[in-house]
């Protein structure tokens, strides 16, 4: 069996930056076994795999992600690049709809600049007073506070370098699982200023290691730095090695998260 698969940068519009997810549309679920060995072969740090909804809307489909190692409950740049691959081949489409299980119908926009628009859930982390000891112990850097919710742990520190910087132990901070990390601050450098925070992401949990840009974090990233701020609107900056750009919108319980996306490959699998 031939497959049509298509690898997309995500929150990025150069090809080599931002985060790469693979695509795959069929008219019918693969078997789970099949969808967890084609992201395994891939190697990304998601796929995602599409079949139409039972709706029959030819702008409705449902959606789900596979990381190597095991299916993803949510999964924003593997969303942004799905979408990206349904209004490439629709170019009369401006609205679509993805339905997930964990997320319920997400719509999406493709918007007159280009960017494509994402409504999320608003995922906003609450403090902890108890923070686990193999969180301390796995970063080199004390925090200053932290959060969390249903995805990861939140650690705030105060400068860029504290985040360009810190080190990790992975070994440790995978007792910290199913949740993962993000380490974040306000932006204050001269080159980041056009950023209202930045932050990187650790999916140890996931099986990964440091994730270049991740969407779903910023459903948790977005709120938060938006009460900090006092802005609603907001731009934020994923310091990876490849690094991406988000635009962040928050609306009461959604969150609005646009992005750009490049196209790398198109090709077949067969499996």
């Amino acid at each position: 069996m031939q497959l049509e698969m298509n690898v997309v940068d995500a929150f990025t519009n150069t090809v080599f930056k931002g985060n790469s997810a693979a695509v795959i549309i069929t008219d019918s679920w693969l078997s789970d076994g099949l969808m967890q060995s084609i992201a395994m072969e891939n190697n990304l740090s998601e796929t995602a795999f599409l079949v139409p909804n039972q709706s029959k809307e030819k702008t409705h489909y449902d959606i789900r992600w596979f990381s190597p190692t095991t299916e993803i409950a949510f999964c924003g740049h593997a969303t942004l690049a799905a979408a990206f691959v349904l209004f490439s081949k629709n170019p009369t489409l401006k609205t679509i709809m993805l339905s997930a299980k964990a997320v319920g119908i997400l719509t999406i926009l493709q918007t007159s600049t280009g960017e494509i628009q994402m409504d999320f859930p608003n995922n906003k982390p609450e403090k902890v007073t108890d923070i686990p000891d193999s969180l301390l112990q796995g970063l080199s850097i004390a925090p200053i506070e932290v959060y969390r919710n249903s995805q990861a742990y939140f650690v705030i520190y105060h400068t860029k370098s504290d985040i360009l910087n810190i080190i990790r132990n992975n070994e440790i901070l995978k007792q910290l699982a199913p949740l993962n990390i993000v380490v974040t601050c306000q932006s204050e450098s001269e080159n980041l200023q056009s950023y209202d925070f930045i932050s990187r992401y650790f999916s140890h949990a996931n099986g990964g290691s440091e994730d270049p840009v991740t969407g779903s974090v910023h459903t948790g990233l977005a709120p938060f730095w938006a009460e900090r701020l006092g802005k609603d609107e907001l731009i934020a900056y994923q310091a990876s090695n490849r690094g991406g750009m988000l635009r962040c919108v928050v609306r009461g319980d959604r969150v609005l998260i646009s992005g750009n996306a490049v196209q790398y490959l198109t090709g077949h699998i067969t499996v």
